[in-house]
């Protein structure tokens, strides 16, 4: 009896619809990406919270799917994190399989499947978390950013994304910074990162569910045509001092 080969990681291990992550409802919020003139930034606050109790202020909430694509989570946060681990390997699988990377587009579908996997329960209040995609497509040398609906629904702004409670506080200041300072893909990297630590302060005063970074410094990634990595801790925290101060 011949067998269909598995043509996909989800296949290879049998991962079910809708099966990914736990039921534990934590939440991560608030979380951002913006271009500047050599890449993308990605901001995050640490907080993660159950209802009105603070569970943890020392969240990671920017993962890096591979060198060319990084995540950033809001919503529930076990949910997503696992996810974002599945499509690590995923990426791997069809890398060692095929014998070169997963086209942007690929990713992306791949992406928008996880989502759509997990509207079932998130239709159910349980799950439910909404990702901001940072990429880098080295055939075209173009940086774009995406951010999703709970389906699945693909969405592109070319300049900045931001998702989680505390991004409804500070969604118009994107528009402001651009039409008011300058466009973001003409910033500077530490004129990007001072306006996105800028919003995140902002969110974190208007929101409870947005931790501040006075305790701890933000998560803060950069993706630029080196790669993927989080930006050098002693940049974040010469930024912090500058808005805070």
């Amino acid at each position: 009896m011949l067998e269909t080969p598995a043509h996909t990681f989800a296949d290879l291990v049998g991962a079910p619809t809708g099966s990914l992550g736990s039921s534990v409802e934590t939440h991560g919020t608030t979380v951002m990406a913006v271009r500047y003139d050599e890449g993308v930034l990605l901001v995050a606050d640490r907080r993660a919270t159950a209802g009105n109790l603070i569970m943890f202020d020392q969240a990671e909430k920017i993962l890096a799917l591979d060198d060319e694509t990084v995540i950033a989570i809001s919503g529930a946060f076990a949910r997503s994190v696992e996810v974002c681990r599945f499509l690590q390997h995923s990426f791997k699988y069809f890398k060692r399989m095929n014998l070169q990377e997963m086209s942007l587009e690929g990713k992306l579908m791949e992406i928008s499947r996880a989502l759509a996997g997990n509207a079932p329960m998130a239709a159910q209040g349980i799950g439910l978390f909404l990702p901001i995609v940072a990429a880098y497509d080295k055939k075209a040398d173009r940086f774009s950013i995406y951010f999703f609906d709970g389906a699945g629904a693909r969405f592109e702004n070319g300049a900045y994304a931001c998702a989680g409670s505390g991004s409804e506080r500070i969604r118009g200041v994107f528009e402001f910074i651009a039409r008011d300072r300058k466009p973001w893909p003409t910033q500077t990297r530490d004129e990007a990162l001072r306006h996105a630590l800028t919003m995140l302060d902002i969110a974190a005063d208007l929101d409870s569910a947005t931790g501040g970074f006075t305790k701890a410094l933000p998560v803060v990634w950069l993706l630029d045509r080196q790669g993927a990595r989080p930006a050098d801790p002693s940049l974040v925290q010469s930024a912090v001092a500058e808005v805070l101060g």
